[in-house]
């Protein structure tokens, strides 16, 4: 198990992850510090666009996916939905709690921090073992 989670599919899924969360940053913060959007919209219009480009990224390039399903299109989406979710839904109060002292802007700059982090781990884990699962193949004796 170890080792279909670390290997050469990791490297290029933070590969990945690294061109989406410049993108996603630059789009994120730019909008929750300079212009009236709040933290969930925010995040969420970088999650829409980001997501977008890491489907194409993420098939093609790391996990090498050639077919086409509306399995895979709803996973993919169920996936980001529920990542996102969870790890945003949890960031905020956390750091709401762990910065009660600190003014807004500062709480909610970490939990966008901290949700980009929660989210890739759980991105990951959705991509790699449900939406761009490998197939086994059956050998028939």
């Amino acid at each position: 198990m170890i080792r279909t989670i670390f290997d050469k599919k990791l490297i290029k899924f933070i590969l990945v992850g690294l061109i989406n969360t410049l993108l996603g940053s630059v789009i994120m913060f730019l909008l929750y510090n300079f212009t009236i959007l709040n933290y969930w919209v925010s995040s969420a219009l970088n999650y829409i666009f980001t997501s977008i480009l890491s489907f194409f990224l993420n098939k093609y390039f790391t996990f090498a996916v050639k077919e086409w399903s509306v399995f895979m299109i709803a996973a993919f989406i169920l996936t980001i939905a529920f990542s996102y979710f969870i790890a945003y839904g949890l960031s905020k109060p956390v750091m709401n709690y762990l910065l009660k002292d600190f003014p807004v802007n500062i709480r909610e700059n970490s939990a966008l921090f901290a949700g980009m982090c929660i989210f890739t781990i759980l991105n990951y884990f959705g991509q790699r073992f449900i939406v761009f699962k490998e197939k086994k193949e059956i050998l028939n004796d």
